[in-house]
C-alpha cells in the first residue's frame, strides 16, 4: 500500500514538474505584459532586507506584548518572577 501510494505521489510530482518547465514560459500568453526588471539594490532589500526586518518586528512585538502579559504561560519559566 505505501509503495503504491508512494508511486502515485511521484508520478504526480514528476507530471507537475513537467508541465511548469521552462519550456512553456518561452510563448508568451494573451495579456503578459512583463515590467522592467529589478535592481540588484531592489532584489536584495525586497528578498532580503524585508523579510529580516519583518522577522525582527514580529519577534520584538511578541516579546514586548508577552512580558507585559499576565499570562504566566508566556513568561520565562527558569527564572522566579518578580513582584510588582
Amino acid at each position: 500500500m505505501n509503495a503504491k501510494r508512494a508511486g502515485v505521489v511521484s508520478a504526480g510530482t514528476l507530471l507537475m514538474l513537467l508541465m511548469s518547465s521552462p519550456a512553456f514560459a518561452l510563448t508568451r500568453d494573451d495579456g503578459d505584459d512583463p515590467g522592467p526588471g529589478l535592481s540588484v539594490i531592489n532584489t536584495l532589500g525586497l528578498y532580503v532586507a524585508a523579510p529580516i526586518v519583518l522577522f525582527l518586528v514580529i519577534a520584538g512585538l511578541t516579546m514586548v506584548l508577552a512580558r507585559n502579559s499576565d499570562n504566566k504561560r508566556t513568561h520565562d519559566t527558569h527564572y522566579p518572577r518578580t513582584s510588582r
